[in-house]
């Protein structure tokens, strides 16, 4: 089973990365999450749009449809959706009807990490609105939001947290038992 983790951060020393990682070191045997970045896609525009669709959009956008289910870490960014996440997802619903063709029954599910004390319950209650436009299979079963984030990974962005690393595999396991049963 192949499950693209998508990191809605650009950071370098990005929590959201780092927490992707862990969970890709963390997924059951016969699973592998396979990390994508926002990087290189520019700044929707209809005018390039119009040129055709950026190189960065589409190579994310073929991972995704090959894959078997998507994982999407994000920050919060004053108290919702960061920009860059927002814009690479309107990239990847371009042209119109893309997104739900994408994403449309797609086994997706959401986990996020800040350095503030509320986790990223608003930027992950605000992403439900872009689920449902799409047509995601969103996964309920399970929620893990990383508050204190500078805290849980050390300098190397390593996950040292023993608590947020048994949540994040017991996350990861049941997101992959609900790709598998979507399969069956």
């Amino acid at each position: 089973m192949k499950i693209i983790a998508l990191s809605g951060a650009l950071r370098r020393a990005s929590f959201n990365t780092a927490l992707l990682r862990a969970a890709a070191g963390l997924a059951p045997e016969g699973v592998t999450l396979e990390l994508r970045t926002l990087h290189g896609i520019p700044l929707y525009d209809g005018d390039l749009e119009a040129q055709g669709i950026p190189e960065a959009v589409t190579m994310l956008r073929e991972a995704i449809a090959a894959a078997d289910g998507l994982l999407i870490s994000t920050p919060e960014y004053n108290n919702a959706i960061p920009g860059v996440l927002k814009n690479g997802l309107d990239w990847l619903s371009r042209p119109s009807g893309e997104g739900a063709k994408l994403f449309g029954g797609k086994p997706t599910a959401l986990v996020g990490a800040t350095p503030g004390g509320f986790g990223t319950i608003q930027a992950q209650d605000a992403m439900l609105s872009v689920f449902r436009t799409f047509g995601c299979d969103f996964w309920m079963g399970g929620r893990l939001m990383v508050s204190h984030a500078g805290s849980v990974f050390d300098a190397d962005g390593r996950l040292v947290d023993d608590k947020i690393a048994e949540q994040l595999r017991a996350f990861v396991a049941g997101f992959a038992a609900h790709v598998a049963r979507r399969q069956a």
